[in-house]
């Protein structure tokens, strides 16, 4: 399951990178987030290979939300964080009461850059709140 909802978050990513580089009319400029979702499946991309030990059942992906706007790109992917987090503590504590050391100290990395992920996306969300949408994005650019 883990590994079809981080091929899930990578889609998810990629299309939300490209979303913002579409919206930037200007070759020579970028939006922060494109660079943002951009780092954050590439970061990603490194988690499947550590989560494919025996036989990976990934038939099924996990589905992706594409969210039309900013404000829905962060709620999709901060969504999609919360899960992660969840996930990985829950994979990780399985690991502790199973005594496989190994597999605890691989989850509780990712672990910890989930929950990097969740501290940003949750700092844009607050700034957007405290500054209003216009005045976040025209900062961005």
């Amino acid at each position: 399951m883990a590994l079809a909802d981080e091929l899930a978050a990578i889609n998810q990513y990629m299309v939300h990178s490209e979303m913002c580089d579409n919206w930037d009319t200007r070759p020579a400029r970028r939006h922060r987030e494109a660079g943002h979702y951009g780092n954050e499946a590439c970061g990603k991309a490194h988690y499947p290979h550590s989560l494919l030990e025996g036989q990976p059942l990934v038939s099924k992906l996990s589905p992706i939300h594409i969210g039309e706007n900013v404000q829905k790109m962060m709620a999709y992917d901060l969504e999609a964080e919360y899960g992660a987090v969840k996930s990985y503590r829950n994979f990780a504590g399985i690991c502790h009461d199973l005594g496989d050391v190994g597999t605890k100290e691989m989850l509780d990395g990712i672990l910890k850059d989930e929950e990097d992920h969740v501290d940003w996306l949750e700092a844009q969300k607050d700034q957007i709140a405290q500054m209003g949408l216009q005045n976040y994005l025209s900062r961005q650019i």
